[in-house]
Order: structure tokens, then sequence, then C-alpha cells
């Protein structure tokens, strides 16, 4: 019997859902699955018609993080692992990127518990919906590794006292305090969270989809900018914004008063 695949794919109109397919490993991002899933980004990325991207996980885990039975059997390398480790975090920090990068906003939608880099992948994504049930850490310092690379997403979504405590303790975070410090957007009932995830994601691609393409990545790029360099950049990019036809068109429908007819 053929292998099963380990992202599965759903398009809805223009919504395109991804989920995680290693729910036995508790979604546990092996060399494999991550693969998969930047094909699946890097496909996505080319196709015009799509608007939103929600990322999901199949199981009672979004993802436990590295797979640690993976790279423990690289141990046995004749360099002890290093070429090996250093590959598989290159391809995470790719993938991460990948998804910051993106030209479509991406949703996680969190039914369960995030941990190190899947708790990265999490605060990689533009958007995040969670179930009650879900939980987030990053418990790398438990085990002697501590989460250096899922830090750099973590880092960039919450506070930094919030982000060393988790990277110092480990501890799980609870989805109602993941919100509270901005890690996450939504807390659901778990009945609620495809709903929920679908309501939000329907209302982003109701959008004019090239204007959420300048805006997501003006939103990146300005954040790595200095205050003044980042009014001049923002302000070159509304100035192409504005003559761009979207703007013509929904400034325009705003001044006469009916609804906008995007061009797209």
């Amino acid at each position: 019997m053929p292998a099963e695949p380990l992202v599965l794919s759903e398009r809805t109109g223009a919504i395109l859902r991804l989920m995680l397919n290693r729910p036995g490993a508790r979604n546990a991002l092996s060399e494999g699955l991550m693969a998969a899933l930047q094909d699946a980004l890097d496909e996505a990325a080319q196709d015009n018609a799509l608007r939103v991207i929600v990322l999901s996980a199949d199981g009672p885990a979004f993802s436990s993080g590295h797979d640690l039975k993976e790279m423990t059997a690289r141990r046995k390398d004749a360099d002890g692992g290093n070429a090996a480790f250093a590959a598989l975090f290159a391809q995470c920090s790719k993938l991460m990127q990948t998804i910051l990068r993106h030209p479509r906003p991406v949703i996680a939608q969190v039914q369960g518990i995030a941990t190190a880099a899947g708790c990265q992948l999490v605060a990689s994504c533009d958007l995040a919906v969670a179930s009650t049930a879900a939980r987030f850490a990053t418990p790398g310092v438990n085990i002697g590794l501590f989460c250096s690379t899922p830090m750099v997403a973590l880092s960039r979504n919450v506070s930094r006292k919030a982000a060393m405590e988790m990277l110092l303790t480990g501890e799980m975070v609870s989805a109602e305090d993941a919100q509270r410090i901005g890690l996450i957007n939504r807390v659901v009932a778990p009945i609620e969270l495809s709903a929920a995830t679908t309501k939000l994601a329907e209302l982003i691609a109701s959008k004019p989809s090239k204007t959420v393409k300048i805006g997501k990545e003006a939103f990146y790029r300005q954040l790595e900018m200095g205050l003044s360099e980042a009014y001049d950049y923002a302000s070159q990019v509304m100035t192409t914004n504005m003559l761009a036809a979207e703007a013509e068109e929904g400034i325009g429908a705003f001044v006469e008063k009916r609804e906008p007819k995007w061009p797209d």
C-alpha cells in the first residue's frame, strides 16, 4: 500500500487547506514532512486565484516539534550528526521564512499541543485560531536543547519577558494565556474551531488580493527597519498602492457610496 501523504491538501474556492498528516508521530516535523509542506507552499505561491491558506493538523497534536528519534539516529553519522543537524535546522528556517514571505496570508488552526518547532510554526503564521484544548510550549531547555530557532519566531510575536519565560521554564501555556500574550488571535471551543477559522479565512479572502499581498509584504519588511526608514519605505509602498487599480476602485466606491467591484 502506498504511504499516506505527509501533508493533505484541500481547495475550497479561494481557500487552500493544508493538513499535517503524521498523527501517530504527533505531527513531528520530520525532514519528509517539512519537505512536503515546503512543496505545497511553493506550489500555492504560484496560484494567483488563491487568497488564503489554512494550516491545520490531524490527530490530538498540532505539532510536537522536530522528530527527535530521527535526529538521534543521525548521531551515528561519521561527524556525530553535525552536517545532518545543520541541514535540518536550515530546512526548518527556510520553511518558516517561506510562510512569512508567502504572498498569501497563512492562518494556523491549532487543535492541540504545539511545542518547540511546532510552536515556532504557529508563531510563523500570520494569524492563529486555537481550540481551548490547545497548549503551547518551547520546552527544549528541559532536554538540554534550548529552543533557539523557535525563539526567533516567538520573540517576534510576544513581549520579551513572555518569550523568555516560555524559553527558560519550558512550561505549557494555555490557549487563553497564548492569546493574552499575543501568540494567537482567537480561542474557541473545539467544536467551533474549523468554522471559526473558515470564517476568518473567508473574510480575508473577500478583500482585494493584490492589496493584501502588498500589505503583508510591507508589514514584515518594515518590522526589520528603524523608525525613519520604516516610514520612508511605507510611504513608497502607499504611493505605489495608491496608483493601483484596486485602490482606484475601492476609493471610488467609497466616495460614490457603492460596493467596490474588484478588478480580480
